[in-house]
């Protein structure tokens, strides 16, 4: 058998049953520590960020998986860090050619880790004053307006609603509704 190359500290993708991302990187941290692997795989990630949604007129922020069925690794790969790995329950392999795995890039990483740290969701308002909407949730759920104002800080705008003849402002969240 030819003898491996020492490999480098890097990052690897694992793909896993989908739903069981978090289960994954538990049981591998304690497989981690069970089996002293400290020393070769260091950081076990599932990839998530915030979001906001809206239920029953509420706002939520919840958290989403970035890449359903895919937990990230910071491992050095070696036969012993390697099998920990793929024999973990629900770990179905590593991303790559093969049975090698392929370390993702620095600036994937980066970009990955600042996509997850991000800790106030961001608000993406696609309106500009004056669109004609129509509004999906709320107490005026089917109404139709006009954008007035828009507040990208709190997510608000301000919609024009004609109401018994004349034109009401209704200060709405961005999410309840929807251009026309």
């Amino acid at each position: 058998m030819a003898k491996q190359q020492p490999q480098q500290r890097g990052w690897y993708v694992i793909h896993t049953y989908s739903g069981y991302e978090d289960r994954v990187a538990e049981n591998l941290k304690q497989r981690i520590e069970s089996l002293g692997m400290e020393d070769k795989i260091f950081q076990v990630i599932v990839p998530k960020e915030k979001q906001i949604t809206i239920k029953n007129g509420r706002r939520r922020v919840i958290e989403k998986r970035i890449f359903p069925g895919y937990v990230l690794v910071e491992m050095t790969v070696t036969d012993d860090s390697w099998y920990v790995v793929r024999n973990t329950p629900q770990v179905t392999g590593f991303i790559g050619a093969g049975t090698t795995p392929v370390p993702v890039s620095a600036d994937e990483i980066k970009h990955i880790q600042k996509r997850m740290g991000i800790e106030e969701p961001k608000y993406k308002i696609d309106l500009e004053s004056g669109d004609a909407v129509t509004i999906i949730d709320g107490p005026f759920k089917g109404f139709d307006g006009a954008v007035s104002e828009i507040d990208e800080e709190k997510g608000k705008i301000k919609v024009l609603v004609s109401m018994f003849g004349r034109e009401t402002p209704v200060e709405l969240d961005s999410l309840q509704v929807k251009r026309i």
